[in-house]
C-alpha cells in the first residue's frame, strides 16, 4: 500500500488487498452475474454483480470477507449479489472462521424489486444464525441506507470512516420532505454521530487504511469461533510486575475524579489496551487487553465522566460487550468504582430499569471466568450490577480503602441519624464522628470480606499479579446451567 493511498478512499479490491496478507486472497464467484431482465437490465453487465467475495490470511489467520463495490452499479444489492454474500457467511460458519464485510452500497437494486428485498432477508438470517458462532466484523466505508443498515447492526463490531461513510434508515432528502427538517448526511448518520451519540458504531477512523489496520488489531484479540479460546501471546512484560503507580492513583478527596484508563494501562501487558466504543457512554470503559499474554475483556467504571455512574447507554454498552466475551470464551475482568445508577427523570422515562437489567442478565448468564476488582467504592444496586459475587463472580478483589455499602457514608448518616442531627447543637462535629463510625463498621471491604463477598483485600501494587494468577487458575472453569431454549433477556 503506497503512502498516497493510505489517506484516500479505497476501491473494493484495494480494501481486500489491504486486509489480507500479500498474495493470500482468493476471490470466488468472480463470474456471477444478475438475472434481471426488466428495465433494460438484460443489456447491463455489472462486474462481479457489485460485490467482491473470497478468503485469505490476515496475519496468518484464515478469514472470509466481502467488499461491496460502489463503482459497480453503486454497489446495489440484488439477488445474486446477496447470494454471494450468503455463500461467504455460510462458508465462514461451516469452517469456523471470522468474516469481515466492507459495506459501500447505494442500497437495494430497485430494478430487481422483491428479489433484492429477499436478498437482504437472507443475509439478516445468516447474520443472526452466525452470531455467537463466529466473529462478524463490519466496516462501513460508504453510504449504507434503509434496509442495508441492519446487516451491520446484526454483526459484532462496526467500524466507520469519518466524512465518507454514512448509515441511516431514511436519508436527509426524505427527512426534509416528510418533516421539513434540514440536516446533512454527516450530522444525521456520519461516523462521529454513530460512534459518540447513537452508539451504533464502535469505531470512527480517519481513513479506509486506518480502519482496516484497526480491524486487524481487533482480530488479534479474538478467537476464530465459539469452540476456541483466544491464543496466549508471548509476553516480555513480567506478569508479576508490581503496579506501584496505582498506590497513589486514588485522590484523597473521595469525590475527586481520576482516570480509570491509567489503572487499566498499568495492568495491561506493555500498557496496550484496545478500547471498544471509546466515544460512546464514556462513564464506562470496555475493551481488550492481555495480562501475561492472556486475553481478557475489561469493563470498568470511569470516574472522570458522570462520576462513573451507570446509565442507560452505559448499561447497553457493557451488556453487549459482556455477551460477546462470553460467546467467544474471553474472560471478563471488571473494575468497579461506582456510586450508583444515574438519577433523573430522563433516565427513568428512558427505561433505566429495563436497560440496567441487561447488565445483571449478562453477568449472571456469562459462564466465562469473571474477576471483579473494587478500587474505591461500590454502592447500592450498582455494586451488585458490576459483576458482584452475587451475580456469579469467581474471584473478587478489593483495595484496602474501598467502600462497599448501600450508599456513601455521608448520605447513610443523614438518613439513619436524621433526628439526632436535627437536634444537635454541634451538627457538623457530630456528623463527622458518625460518618467515621459508619465507615469503620459498614463501608470498609473487610466487612464484605467477612461475609465471603470479597475473596481478598489486596494492595494496589499487587493488582496485575493477582489478576494474572487468577486468570491462570480459572482457565479450566466449566459451568452448568439448566437446559432451556433461551432466556427472555430484558431488551
Amino acid at each position: 500500500m503506497t503512502d498516497d493511498l493510505k489517506t484516500k478512499k479505497l476501491t473494493a479490491l484495494q480494501r481486500m488487498d489491504c486486509l489480507f496478507d500479500k498474495g493470500t486472497f482468493r476471490e470466488i464467484d468472480v463470474f456471477v452475474s444478475h438475472r434481471c431482465t426488466d428495465f433494460g437490465m438484460e443489456k447491463e453487465n455489472i462486474p462481479s454483480d457489485g460485490v467482491i467475495t473470497g478468503f485469505g490470511l490476515v496475519n496468518g489467520r484464515k478469514i472470509f470477507a466481502y467488499a461491496q463495490d460502489f463503482k459497480s452499479k453503486g454497489g446495489s444489492l440484488g439477488e445474486m449479489h446477496a447470494k454471494k454474500i450468503c455463500k461467504v457467511l455460510d462458508l465462514a460458519v461451516s469452517t469456523g472462521n471470522p468474516v469481515v464485510g466492507f459495506h459501500d452500497s447505494g442500497g437495494a437494486r430497485i430494478q430487481e424489486g422483491v428479489d433484492a428485498l429477499a436478498g437482504y432477508g437472507e443475509i439478516f438470517y445468516r447474520n443472526t444464525r452466525a452470531s455467537g458462532v463466529i466473529p462478524q466484523i463490519c466496516a462501513v466505508m460508504g453510504p449504507t441506507a434503509g434496509g442495508a443498515v441492519y446487516s451491520p447492526a446484526l454483526m459484532d463490531f462496526i467500524f466507520m470512516v469519518k466524512e465518507s461513510s454514512y448509515m441511516f434508515i431514511t436519508g436527509p432528502d426524505v427527512i426534509k420532505s416528510v418533516t421539513g427538517e434540514i440536516i446533512s448526511s454527516e450530522e444525521l448518520g456520519g461516523a462521529m454521530t454513530h460512534t459518540a451519540v447513537s452508539g451504533v458504531s464502535n469505531f470512527a477512523c480517519d481513513s479506509d487504511f486506518e480502519c482496516i489496520e484497526e480491524i486487524k488489531k481487533l482480530l488479534d484479540y479474538i478467537p476464530s469461533n465459539n469452540l476456541e479460546t483466544p491464543f496466549v501471546k508471548e509476553c516480555s512484560d513480567d506478569p508479576f510486575r508490581e503496579t506501584i503507580s496505582l498506590e497513589t492513583i486514588i485522590p484523597e478527596n473521595e469525590s475527586s475524579p481520576y482516570d480509570m484508563r491509567k489503572v487499566i494501562l498499568e495492568i495491561a501487558d506493555n500498557s496496550e489496551f484496545f478500547e471498544i466504543s471509546r466515544e460512546f457512554a464514556k462513564n464506562i470503559i470496555t475493551g481488550f487487553l492481555r495480562v501475561g499474554g492472556i486475553c481478557a475483556g475489561i469493563i470498568a467504571n470511569q470516574p472522570e465522566y458522570l462520576a462513573g455512574c451507570l446509565d442507560i447507554n452505559a448499561s447497553d454498552k457493557a451488556a453487549r460487550f459482556i455477551r460477546f466475551c462470553d460467546a467467544f470464551n474471553i474472560p471478563v475482568v471488571t473494575i468497579a468504582d461506582v456510586p450508583g445508577f444515574l438519577p433523573g427523570k430522563d433516565q427513568e422515562f428512558g427505561g433505566i430499569i429495563r436497560h440496567g437489567a441487561k447488565i445483571l442478565w449478562s453477568y449472571s448468564e456469562a459462564s466465562v471466568p469473571k474477576i471483579l476488582l473494587i478500587t474505591r467504592k461500590a454502592y447500592g444496586g450498582a455494586y451488585i450490577a458490576m459483576s458482584s459475587r452475587h451475580l456469579g463472580a469467581d474471584m473478587v478483589f478489593s483495595w484496602p480503602k474501598a467502600e462497599i455499602a448501600v450508599m456513601g457514608a455521608s448520605g447513610a448518616v443523614e438518613i439513619i441519624h436524621r433526628k439526632l442531627l436535627a437536634n444537635s447543637q454541634n451538627r457538623d462535629v457530630l456528623k463527622k464522628r458518625l460518618v467515621e463510625e459508619y465507615r469503620e463498621k459498614f463501608s470498609n471491604p473487610y466487612k464484605a470480606a467477612s461475609r465471603g463477598y470479597i475473596d481478598s483485600v489486596i494492595r494496589p501494587f499487587e493488582t496485575r499479579a493477582a489478576i494474572y494468577e487468577t486468570l491462570i487458575f480459572l482457565s479450566s472453569k466449566k459451568s452448568d446451567f439448566p437446559d432451556k431454549k433461551h432466556g427472555n433477556m430484558p431488551l
